[in-house]
C-alpha cells in the first residue's frame, strides 16, 4: 500500500505546533507558571533557546509526518470523513503516547501535577491542531 502524504499540510502542522507552543507558554498564559514550576529562569531559557527551537521544529515536523502517515492508513481503514478519522487518530495517538508516556516520566521524576497536567493539555491541543490542518488538507 503506498501511503500518499500532502506535504504542505505537514509543513503547515509543523508550524502550527509552534505557534500553539508560543501562545501557549507565552508569559501572559502559562509561561511564567511553567518557568517557576520547571525552575527556570530568564537567563537559562535564553541560553538555550535557538537549540530548542530547532528541535522542536525538527520533532514538530515528524509528529505531523507521523499524523499524516497513521492517519492515512486510519482512512483507509475506516472509511469515515477524512477530518474525522484524522482527528480520532491524532486524538488516539495523543492519549496512547504522548500523554500516557508524560505522564510516566513526570510520576518518576516526580513533577507536580500541575507541570504535567500543563504539559499533556498542550500536547493535545496541539495534536488536535495538527489533525484539524491535515484533516482539512487531505
Amino acid at each position: 500500500m503506498n501511503v500518499e502524504i500532502n506535504w504542505l499540510a505537514v509543513a503547515l502542522a509543523t508550524a502550527s505546533s509552534m505557534v500553539v507552543g508560543m501562545v501557549w507558554y507565552a508569559k501572559s498564559v502559562f509561561g511564567k507558571q511553567w518557568a517557576k514550576l520547571v525552575n527556570l529562569d530568564e537567563k537559562k531559557m535564553n541560553e538555550g533557546a535557538t537549540k530548542a527551537i530547532i528541535v522542536t521544529i525538527v520533532v514538530s515536523f515528524l509528529t505531523a509526518f507521523v499524523l499524516a502517515h497513521v492517519s492515512a492508513l486510519s482512512h483507509a481503514y475506516f472509511n469515515n470523513p477524512y477530518l474525522q478519522d484524522v482527528l480520532t487518530t491524532a486524538f488516539w495517538l495523543w492519549l496512547g503516547l504522548t500523554a500516557a508516556r508524560i505522564i510516566t516520566h513526570d510520576i518518576f521524576e516526580g513533577r507536580p501535577l500541575q507541570l504535567t497536567a500543563m504539559n499533556v493539555a498542550h500536547e493535545f491541543v496541539t495534536l488536535m491542531v495538527m489533525g484539524l490542518i491535515i484533516g482539512l488538507i487531505p
